[in-house]
């Protein structure tokens, strides 16, 4: 991408290949994640996915109380 780069390679020396290290854990993450989803794309006997409902929320939007009267 940048072999012609002398900031790249310098960049490269004093914090490592950072591009490249993030190409590689997105690639692992992608195996695992397609490892994952084989069951389910397969349709195999695997259990159908459990939906869960929202929580229901801790506080409500209120108006404010009214203020002292002056």
């Amino acid at each position: 991408m940048f072999q012609d780069s002398p900031i790249y390679d310098r960049l490269i020396a004093e914090r490592g290949d950072i591009p490249t290290q993030v190409r590689r854990e997105a690639e692992r993450v992608s195996r695992e994640v397609e490892f994952a989803m084989q069951p389910l794309l397969s349709g195999g006997n695997a259990p159908a996915p459990v939906r869960q409902a929202a929580p229901p929320p801790t506080w409500q939007r209120s108006a404010l109380p009214p203020g002292p009267q002056r």
